[in-house]
Parts: structure tokens; C-alpha cells; sequence
């Protein structure tokens, strides 16, 4: 399993969230298996993402896909401020 994080500053949550949703099918046709999206406690501003992948290929080639595609598109990524801090990372111990 590898998951591909992501950690951006957003203007507006609901917005963002919005957005998000939109790609909902591009995320599984893309091999995302799991997702979860975090805020820091206190921090409506800032968004975390994990997508989970069953190959590390797959999670890259989908990181691909968002700087490609969503990021660099506004109308694709309306709320987000800054530029996305990402990296995959493969699951080696669950508890």
C-alpha cells in the first residue's frame, strides 16, 4: 500500500471540499482505494490528503494527474493558496 500526501493552505474549506468532490470518480478510475482529509486542530486553512494506492506507480502517476490537470487549472482547484506540498509514502507497519 502507498498513500500519496498532500498538505495545502486553502482560502475556503467548503470551497475546496466542493471542488474535491467534483473529482470523486477521477480519484477511483485513478486507483485511489482509501482517502481521508485532515485539517490542523485550529486551522480551517490549511487541508492534509491521503489517498491510498495499491502501487507506488499508481499514486505518482496520480500525482501527476493533480499537478496537471487540477492545480494548474483555477477553475479545477478554486480555493488553493500556495503551491502543494506532496510525497508517497509506502505503508510498512498498521497498528
Amino acid at each position: 500500500m502507498h498513500t500519496l500526501h498532500i498538505e495545502h493552505p486553502v482560502t475556503d474549506f467548503a470551497t475546496w471540499e466542493q471542488a474535491f468532490a467534483r473529482f470523486a470518480a477521477r480519484r477511483r478510475a485513478g486507483g485511489v482505494v482509501g482517502e481521508r482529509v485532515s485539517r490542523p486542530d485550529g486551522d480551517e486553512h490549511h487541508v492534509v490528503v491521503a489517498l491510498d494506492f495499491p502501487s507506488a506507480a499508481q499514486a505518482h502517476a496520480f500525482e501527476q494527474f493533480l499537478r496537471d490537470v487540477v492545480w494548474s487549472t483555477p477553475s479545477n482547484a478554486p480555493a488553493l493558496a500556495g503551491s502543494p506540498v506532496t510525497r508517497v509514502l509506502e505503508v510498512v507497519a498498521t497498528g
